[in-house]
């Protein structure tokens, strides 16, 4: 079985994620989610944006918003020069 490692940009930081749940959280949710940004987009879906230190750190991100109820719409990794593709409205999400 292929293990797949998080992305690291070429300066060994760790890469940016962008988790987007549906419905709307409020930005006073940053501190639960480890000082990630917290913002909603134009379709009414809340976008968690921010750097990742590890598999282990993305996992209990993942865990807080099973532990929330929220629904899952998108996963994305970008690494750190790349953050401009994670805009608040980006519309890379299926059906978005």
């Amino acid at each position: 079985m292929e293990q797949h490692q998080p992305l690291r940009s070429t300066r060994g930081e760790p890469a940016v994620y962008q988790i987007t749940v549906k419905g709307q959280l409020s930005g006073d949710w940053r501190a639960w989610f480890d000082g990630m940004t917290v913002t909603q987009d134009a379709t009414g879906a809340t976008l968690i944006t921010g750097p990742v230190a590890d598999q282990a750190a993305l996992h209990g991100l993942l865990r807080k918003v099973r532990d929330l109820g929220l629904t899952l719409l998108a996963l994305s990794a970008s690494e750190r020069g790349e953050l401009d593709g994670f805009a608040a409205d980006s519309g890379d999400r299926p059906g978005a």
